[in-house]
């Protein structure tokens, strides 16, 4: 575990020391090698589950391929962000790679925690180098209000669950993950434990955003630069489902009778934000909604605590990580080139940039999960489970499934196709880093397709 945590905080350090020119080459080699070694974390003994064991620290199969998409998407934010950071003071070039730095290290820590308050700890330290690069760095005016937003949604869902953690901590002793799945069996009865049952799911529920309470997603995305957009779409995203499958082996007797709701607060979001994305004037806003469809069929998959539902709602987040990020960095490429988001005032890419409409038409086929990508599998898993549950929820999930379609198609069309408008003529040509960016992001995706269990879970 050290082996990527320590040259991530000497990387924080050197980005301070490198000469000017290198910055960012540096910056992206090093943390290019971080994210290579930490390949390493699949090779885990399966016998006992954990491995890399220390006092604070593991690996296990839940959490190695969410550690290794964080080591991953570092040098590609990296990558990403070079070309409208060129204009910016050294100073402030700086601060900006060292709060992606920073934030790798806070989710390496929460992924890697063995603890549940260290992990609680490095889930809300998370919000602040994000909060820094949404506020400073976003594209509008609006980035203060949406800031304000992203942050006061976290804080208010998750403090009631550090109440629940400190209620645990003194009836059982101890909230180390490595002995909760074998605390005795509780009998959750009344009403106080219902309570504090929700205090412990609100706050994952909030974050990843369960329909409902996902207001302050679409404006985070919107207002963030592409670092933040990818960065939230990709890892933030996932430690509410990260944090409700560790949270749910404790919680077991109550979320038989407690999760109607919810399940169907995220079956009828998938809907309701598919419909949203249909109508959306501005891309960023429908890769965005886009985003709490498909987290809205990974809280539904956990909730239905089958090992299919488990083991989708994980290979489908991190499909969805690698898919969403890469449409936020096509989404950027177009911004950069035409300054506007609004769908209808920058159509027609595809004679302009021919090779940037493959890799749109790739990612948006991942998008709507075409067979036989990650995202099929993912999906497929939790639809199954969730149809074994009630086959009621197999008309909204297949009416979801028919939605997405719809509007990756809708905005693959609306940038790629039809008349060129004719203030677009003279555009700057695709470069070289950007088709590296994509191809870093589609091909581990399109390489899961080959040894699909890595990604399996527990049920591996």
């Amino acid at each position: 575990m050290l082996k990527i945590l320590i040259p991530t905080i000497m990387l924080l350090l050197s980005m301070w020391l490198t000469p000017a020119h290198r910055l960012w080459s540096s910056a992206l080699l090093h943390s290019l090698i971080i994210a290579l070694i930490s390949i390493t974390w699949f090779a885990t003994p399966l016998d006992t589950g954990w491995s890399h064991l220390s006092s604070y620290l593991a690996t296990d199969l839940l959490s190695t391929p969410l550690l290794i998409l964080t080591c991953w998407l570092l040098p590609l934010m990296i990558l990403a962000s070079q070309n409208h950071m060129s204009s910016e003071p050294q100073n402030r070039q700086r601060t900006y790679i060292s709060l992606l730095i920073s934030l790798q290290i806070f989710l390496i820590l929460a992924f890697g925690a063995t603890e549940m308050i260290m992990f609680y700890i490095m889930f809300e330290a998370t919000l602040i180098p994000t909060l820094v690069i949404i506020t400073r760095w976003g594209n509008q005016m609006e980035r203060l209000n949406a800031g304000t937003y992203f942050l006061f949604y976290t804080l208010a869902g998750s403090l009631p669950l550090l109440v629940a953690l400190l209620i645990l901590q003194s009836s059982l002793g101890s909230l180390s993950f490595l002995t909760l799945p074998y605390t005795p069996y509780i009998p959750l009865m009344n009403y106080s434990d219902k309570i504090w049952w929700a205090a412990c799911l609100i706050a994952f529920l909030v974050k990843m955003p369960l329909y409902g309470a996902h207001l302050w997603l679409p404006k985070a995305h919107v207002e963030a630069p592409v670092a933040g957009s990818m960065v939230l779409a990709a890892v933030l995203l996932k430690l509410g489902g990260y944090g409700m499958m560790r949270v749910m082996t404790v919680l077991f007797p109550l979320t038989k009778e407690m999760s109607y709701p919810f399940i169907i607060l995220a079956v009828w979001g998938i809907i309701m934000t598919s419909s949203i994305c249909l109508r959306q004037t501005d891309l960023k806003s429908l890769i965005a909604y886009s985003s709490v469809s498909h987290m809205g069929l990974v809280a539904a998959g956990i909730l239905i605590q089958t090992p299919w539902g488990f083991t989708g709602a994980l290979i489908l987040m991190i499909a969805h990580g690698l898919t969403s990020s890469a449409l936020f960095c096509l989404a950027n490429t177009n911004y950069e080139r035409t300054h506007s988001r609004t769908l209808v005032l920058a159509r027609g890419l595809q004679i302009l940039l021919p090779l940037m409409t493959t890799w749109w038409f790739i990612a948006s086929l991942a998008n709507l999960a075409l067979p036989p990508l990650p995202n099929l599998m993912g999906e497929l898993m939790i639809i199954t489970s969730l149809f074994n549950w009630s086959w009621w929820t197999l008309c909204l999930t297949g009416l979801g499934t028919l939605l997405t379609a719809g509007y990756s198609l809708y905005m693959f069309l609306m940038t790629q196709r039809g008349p060129l408008p004719l203030h677009m003529l003279a555009l700057a040509p695709s470069h070289s880093r950007e088709h590296l960016l994509m191809l870093l992001h589609l091909l581990p995706l399109i390489l899961l397709i080959l040894k699909p269990e890595l990604t399996w879970g527990w049920t591996a």
